[in-house]
């Protein structure tokens, strides 16, 4: 049985994910992953758990929020209105 390194539950079935750094995290569900490895989304905040948008070196979770940012003038986006 592994501990889940975000909530602690002890669990028979969890699993362990290895990031690209090497280091081996563990979890009880797939929920306390993406809390603890997804990026979040510079706009709004979500977690972001499919390709997301990467622009100016942030990720966003969608094109929408990229548009967002660009119009509140949070950051220089080439090419964007």
């Amino acid at each position: 049985m592994a501990t889940c390194e975000v909530c602690g539950n002890d669990y028979d079935k969890a699993f362990t994910v290895t990031t690209a750094d090497g280091r081996g995290h563990a979890f009880d569900c797939f929920e306390c992953a993406i809390h603890a490895l997804a990026p979040a989304c510079a706009h709004c905040g979500c977690r972001v758990i499919g390709h997301g948008v990467e622009e100016g070196g942030e990720i966003y979770c969608c094109d929408a929020c990229v548009r967002h940012e660009a119009k509140a003038g949070a950051h220089q986006h080439a090419g964007r209105p």
